[in-house]
């Protein structure tokens, strides 16, 4: 099976050098002085779980330089979605599952105007990583879980595939019985989290021990149930409580990726994360007051520090 990364950065970068150390037949896309370093120094992964480095690894900065593909992993930023889902006709080959793994409930939705949706799966990342340098992936932490599934039938015998690469490569990877339901569940939490670190500059610990910030963080969390249940996902009406059990195992000190990408200028997942909530909510006939002040507070930061 022919697998194509479609972003060697953090996720794409980590999960596809673990495969091609294993033996699978990956490619990458990837772009700039971190495309030219994979070219010429090959890949870098520096992990708790064991470093990696291939001296060669199969890169282009464009989809017609690639090879076809059996399944394209789509871990392209946010921002960059769109642009990157319009160039995947020319490295799917038909028959082929395009597997998104970003955050927020839009991307299957996206990438299907541009491959239709019998080509479109879902999945989730859960891995702390960083781009050190070109060619090198920093994985901080001793977690990195992949968990993804089928969104039609036809997409299970590439899936299966996908499942048993990852196994062989050491990855701790699932199918779970409702990979929808999956995906609501963790924007639920992402959606809370980011939302109110954001906003307040703040982790997670000084959010939930102030009485009116955790009501905020609550309230958020309740408002993505809300729309999760009207959009037909099986999620329970008191998942909000649930995940605010969560909540109190973190560590105090945690903060979205959405805080430091504020801290450090750069744009924010907001139109995919409280924005989406809004949006989606007001198609289905709810109210979500609570996410649209996050939205409209953290608007103007939205496209990065350039912008403001």
């Amino acid at each position: 099976m022919q697998i194509v990364f479609f972003g060697a950065g953090g996720i794409g970068g980590y999960f596809g050098g673990r495969l091609a150390a294993a033996g699978a037949q990956v490619a990458f896309l990837a772009r700039g002085r971190h495309a030219q370093a994979l070219r010429e120094q090959g890949l870098r992964i520096s992990s708790p779980l064991g470093d990696v480095h291939l001296p060669q690894v199969t890169v282009a900065e464009s989809p017609a330089d690639l090879p076809k593909a059996d399944l394209v992993v789509f871990t392209v930023k946010l921002p960059d979605a769109e642009a990157a889902a319009a160039r995947l006709p020319a490295v799917l080959r038909p028959g082929g599952v395009v597997l998104p793994f970003q955050n927020g409930v839009d991307a299957a939705e996206l990438l299907a105007r541009h491959v239709g949706v019998d080509a479109v799966a879902q999945g989730l990342a859960y891995i702390a990583t960083r781009i050190s340098e070109p060619g090198c992936i920093e994985h901080g932490g001793d977690f990195a879980r992949l968990r993804f599934g089928p969104l039609r039938p036809t997409q299970v015998p590439v899936l299966q595939a996908f499942l048993d690469a990852c196994h062989t490569a050491g990855i701790d990877a699932e199918i779970p019985p409702d990979i929808r339901r999956a995906v609501w569940e963790k924007f639920v939490f992402l959606v809370g989290l980011s939302g109110l670190t954001a906003l307040t500059r703040q982790p997670v610990g000084v959010v939930r021990a102030d009485p009116e910030l955790r009501r905020l963080l609550h309230a958020v969390m309740a408002e993505a149930t809300a729309l999760g249940r009207a959009e037909g996902v099986d999620l329970p009406a008191d998942y909000a409580d649930q995940r605010m059990d969560f909540v109190d195992t973190l560590p105090h000190g945690m903060k979205a990726s959405m805080l430091h990408d504020l801290e450090a200028g750069r744009p924010l997942e907001l139109p995919w994360l409280a924005a989406a909530v809004v949006r989606r909510s007001a198609a289905r006939g709810l109210q979500a007051p609570v996410n649209r002040f996050i939205a409209a507070a953290l608007g103007p930061l939205a496209g990065g520090r350039a912008t403001t």
